[in-house]
């Protein structure tokens, strides 16, 4: 199996990215996030995984290795598989995932586009006792707070990536929150942070 892949990145697309190595190009699907971070002609090196069909050998391109690891997890439940995935890694980051599948919270798993009520209790049935605990978090008596939208996620963890720290992060996302609109595009929202964070 392909672990991960370093290379220069030949190519990005909305859905992946093409990274060149030892002469060949390899295509690699990736979440908007990832695909965010990636520049033409840059270096880069993603933790993949590789997914074996009788037609076909997918490459699926992450982040980092917990966001790989969450999503071969995810694979393992019933009626998910590498498309649904990293649907669910794309909307809700590991921790997110990992809190709604510990705390049985339906509600923010079925966010995801393709993952119905009783998928989502599915899921949580089948994952709840093997799924780690939330990066830095415990177990809360209160009600949950609100919920964030996923492309705050989505852009932070791309700056913080990138090595801005977490309170620059923080900061540029709350700049450009107002032009999110009803339909975030987290590409978009990334770049447009990066400007703010290079003015400052």
């Amino acid at each position: 199996m392909i672990a991960f892949v370093r290379g220069e990145v030949a190519a990005v697309t909305l859905s992946s990215a093409v990274l060149q190595v030892g002469g060949v190009g390899l295509e690699l699907m990736c979440t908007p996030a990832t695909l965010a971070t990636l520049r033409v002609g840059q270096s880069a090196t993603l933790p993949t995984s590789m997914v074996v069909r009788e037609d076909s050998l997918t490459l699926f391109g992450f982040t980092d290795e917990d966001e790989k690891s969450l999503f071969e997890l995810l694979q393992t439940a019933s009626g998910v598989g590498p498309k649904l995935a990293q649907a669910m890694v794309a909307v809700l980051s590991p921790d997110r995932l990992r809190r709604a599948i510990a705390d049985e919270d339906v509600k923010t798993l079925t966010r995801v586009p393709g993952v119905g009520q009783k998928g989502a209790q599915r899921i949580i049935l089948e994952l709840r006792d093997r799924i780690c605990s939330p990066v830095g978090t415990t177990k809360r008596s209160g009600p949950p707070g609100p919920a964030m939208p996923p492309w705050r996620d989505q852009v932070h963890e791309g700056l913080v990536g990138l090595g801005w720290s977490t309170k620059e992060a923080e900061k540029a996302v709350e700049a450009v929150a107002p032009g999110a609109g009803d339909v975030p595009d987290v590409g978009a929202l990334l770049r447009a942070a990066l400007r703010t964070l290079s003015k400052a």
